[in-house]
């Protein structure tokens, strides 16, 4: 896979998240206390540049969590 391909299905992911928890894009921001903008980056398949610790929060706001694998 590669990275822009992944970036999308977390993308997606963190937005069924959010919509099965009823979460808005501020609220989100909040609980990662971060600015809306920074949300719509996040969720933005286009924009690659995200940090590990930008996934773990946004995970962490929507109840779930990061596993990340070497294979």
């Amino acid at each position: 896979m590669t990275a822009a391909a992944i970036k999308r299905v977390l993308a997606r992911q963190i937005e069924r998240a959010m919509a099965e928890r009823q979460l808005t894009k501020a609220e989100v921001a909040r609980r990662m206390h971060t600015s809306r903008a920074a949300v719509d980056r996040l969720l933005d398949p286009q924009n690659g540049s995200v940090t590990l610790n930008t996934l773990y929060k946004a995970a962490a706001a929507v109840g779930r969590r990061v596993r990340l694998e070497l294979v």
